[in-house]
């Protein structure tokens, strides 16, 4: 089936042994039904299938069949863009309009794990209690060098119809982030939650402060930080909400099957109301 889907959340990209790189994509058609785009080889479309977040896609869609997760669709054909991202302004009125007010945002993390465990949803817009950190931690320097070979493997069977440097910088490995980020916060209940961010735009970041920091990985951190926690939580100039997604192996049997795959930072106004409709 065909569809319009607002894309909302790009995690980081991972290697895959069965589809080598891949992004798990994630979105709201033009009801407000999510949908969780997998897998999609990012990097390896051609430039105009190659969306942004908050941009409106048109593809054809169908339901997975090695995922029975609710929302997991697969792309079948080419992707069309649809206009520009849309627009920040007006404390995001046209993002609240096409996307927060037309999602469920949930306060009750019990109830989504509950649901996730019955298979009844692995995407959700979640609001924490109360935040208590940002925090990292080490993770591995490199990529599996099995799953490196399987993309070898995939670059000499390429597009034939494209440019020897097209099909090189469509296989160029994304870095591997050398730290895993989190937030750390209390659910309704007043239990202590930590979910892993695995959105694209904080290692985009975090390799980008890097660059700025000539290299230096601990500045890099602390810039990082600012951005996440300082900017995003203490200056109280945003409401914030995670974009929740359930990993596939652990869906229905993990106490917490949830990671954050998507930051939402709406700006709060005081002058309108959260769930104002008008354009």
């Amino acid at each position: 089936m065909k569809e319009k889907i607002l894309i909302t959340v790009k995690a980081y990209p991972a290697l895959s042994g069965k589809y080598a790189e891949t992004v798990c994509t994630a979105g709201v058609n033009e009801a407000g039904e999510w949908r969780r785009l997998y897998p999609v080889p990012f990097r390896q479309l051609h430039q105009e299938e190659k969306y942004k977040k908050f941009q409106w896609i048109e593809t054809n869609v169908s339901k997975s069949t090695s995922d029975d997760r609710p929302e997991t669709y697969r792309i079948k054909g080419e992707i069309r863009l649809l206009g520009e991202p849309l627009s920040t302004i007006n404390a995001w009125q046209e993002r609240r309009f096409h996307f927060i007010n037309k999602v469920e945002t949930h306060e009750n993390f019990h109830q989504l794990i509950s649901l996730a465990h019955d298979n009844q949803l692995s995407l959700a817009l979640y609001k924490p209690y109360e935040w208590i950190n940002f925090k990292h931690e080490d993770d591995e320097q490199e990529w599996n060098w099995k799953k490196l070979t399987q993309l070898e493997q995939d670059r000499k069977q390429s597009d034939l119809f494209r440019t020897d440097m097209e099909v090189t910088e469509a296989f160029r490995v994304v870095p591997k982030l050398p730290y895993k980020f989190s937030y750390v916060f209390r659910d309704e209940q007043k239990r202590k939650r930590t979910l892993m961010i695995e959105d694209w735009e904080i290692g985009a970041l975090y390799w980008k402060c890097v660059e700025n920091c000539r290299g230096d990985r601990k500045a890099a951190l602390q810039d990082v930080r600012q951005k996440y926690w300082n900017e995003f939580i203490k200056s109280e100039n945003y409401d914030l909400r995670l974009i929740l997604g359930t990993t596939f192996q652990f869906h229905r049997i993990a106490p917490n099957p949830f990671v954050i795959i998507g930051v939402v930072p709406l700006p709060r106004d005081d002058r309108r109301p959260l769930f104002d409709t008008t354009l």
